[in-house]
């Protein structure tokens, strides 16, 4: 667990490490905190009960933030907006059929995609992209794009480099010193382009909306849902459903549901490339149970307990945000002998937890099996925490899973995936580590079933 705390007016922080121990001191707006090593242990001990941690901590650079929206919101703010977002996502099928089939027609037209480039080398990045970043529009905003649509696909690489670009270690040098940075030229203004491109084709989405609405149906998407309600609350003072919160919402929306998952889908088909026995193994569970008749529906998860494991290994140990996003206590908390001020901000390493040794034996090495029971049946780990844990958890958990099972599934259950380099050649190392961790490019080949 890594702490902070921001002292407004206060000279720079000194540094103060000590190696291997557990205070240290961050410079610049960082001031007193606190590091353990972070095992999965630790962070069950820290539960709410003993370190208060229920408030969003501040953005990481007021530069790269827009400082509205559900994101890092708290109090008041953070509840409407939260009940508001997930309350829409509920009506709009998020757990009911009608969600699951939204997906699954998304997840054909990538394997008709995929299906075009039967044979050759492609690198799959923008494509799966693509599908996810369709599924959350389709969500969000009532709309799906042609794959071929070239501004979708602007908007998409909008996303892929704005992740890039936060992650690399320019972007996190710009994070400390934003402030310095930002009149200068340097790679942040390319960052600062692709933030740009998504805020202006959300604000396009929400103006179109606007004009569109009709007060006298139920919502067909989020804009919609967040528009009625404002409506409905346009004279009480103490609403936060502002036309900036729904905005900034919506963009989170946007980067966080074209990235994560297909991310996280790319990561597991590279495993399955570096590690064909695994592939043989889940392609023989997908045609055992679900069979080549229908496509695989989340009821089939627990009849694919294998395939489950694959997911839920690659997720492990991908740990695609190491360090989670920060929480603030609310509270003066004593934690390890260690007084941490009110308004610390602490920052879960779900890495660490994700890598835990005393939890995942050999953490760095890929073994679906340890997701497994003796009798082949799928077994949760309480350590498996990638999409955090607590009040503040990711509010687009659910979709994520059903996203990651049904897209991954689907691709399995069409192809044969091989890679034009030999297995050992491949690198799972990421590319780029920092506030995510992107895996390598790599080059596929499909193959029908």
């Amino acid at each position: 667990m890594e702490g902070r705390r921001r002292e407004e007016g206060k000279k720079e922080g000194r540094k103060e490490g000590r190696k291997g121990k557990e205070v240290f001191t961050l410079g610049s707006s960082q001031s007193t905190g606190s590091l353990d090593n972070p095992s999965y242990q630790l962070l069950r001990r820290t539960s709410p009960s003993s370190v208060p941690l229920v408030r969003r901590g501040a953005s990481p650079s007021p530069s790269l933030s827009f400082h509205a929206g559900v994101f890092f919101a708290n109090g008041q703010r953070w509840r409407q907006l939260r009940g508001c977002t997930t309350l829409a996502l509920r009506e709009l099928g998020m757990g009911k059929r009608e969600g699951e089939e939204l997906i699954q027609a998304e997840a054909q037209c990538l394997v008709e995609a995929f299906q075009g480039m039967e044979g050759r080398p492609f690198d799959p990045s923008l494509l799966l992209a693509q599908a996810t970043s369709n599924i959350i529009c389709s969500l969000t905003f009532g709309l799906r794009f042609p794959y071929e649509d070239e501004e979708f696909q602007a908007i998409v690489r909008a996303a892929g480099g704005t992740v890039l670009g936060v992650s690399s270690p320019w972007g996190q040098t710009y994070e400390m010193f934003s402030r310095l940075l930002k009149p200068l030229p340097g790679p942040h203004t390319q960052l600062l382009g692709h933030l740009n491109v998504l805020a202006t084709f959300a604000a396009q989405q929400v103006q179109r909306h606007r004009e569109s609405l009709d007060t006298s149906v139920p919502p067909c998407d989020i804009v919609d849902a967040f528009l009625l309600k404002m409506a409905k609350e346009e004279q009480d003072p103490s609403t936060e459903l502002t036309d900036k919160n729904l905005l900034m919402t919506v963009i989170y929306l946007l980067f966080a549901g074209t990235v994560t998952v297909s991310t996280t889908v790319r990561y597991t088909l590279l495993l399955l490339l570096k590690y064909p026995q695994v592939q043989e193994r889940v392609r023989e569970e997908l045609t055992r149970e679900p069979g080549a008749g229908r496509a695989p529906s989340l009821g089939d998860r627990a009849r694919l307990p294998y395939t489950d494991a694959v997911l839920h290994e690659a997720q492990r140990l991908l740990a695609l945000v190491p360090m989670g996003v920060p929480r603030a206590l609310t509270k003066t908390t004593c934690f390890r002998g260690y007084t941490l001020p009110q308004g610390t901000e602490v920052f879960p390493l779900l890495g660490s937890v994700l890598h835990d040794p005393e939890v995942f034996k050999q953490p760095e090495e890929f073994n679906p099996d340890r997701f497994l029971d003796a009798d082949g049946r799928f077994q949760k780990q309480e350590a498996f925490l990638p999409f955090s844990l607590g009040k503040r958890v990711c509010l687009g958990e659910g979709l994520a899973r059903a996203e990651l099972f049904l897209l991954l599934t689907a691709i399995l259950q069409a192809f044969s995936l091989e890679s034009p380099c030999p297995p050992g050649a491949l690198s799972l190392q990421p590319a780029v580590s920092g506030l995510f961790n992107i895996p390598p490019a790599f080059q596929l080949q499909v193959r029908p079933r």
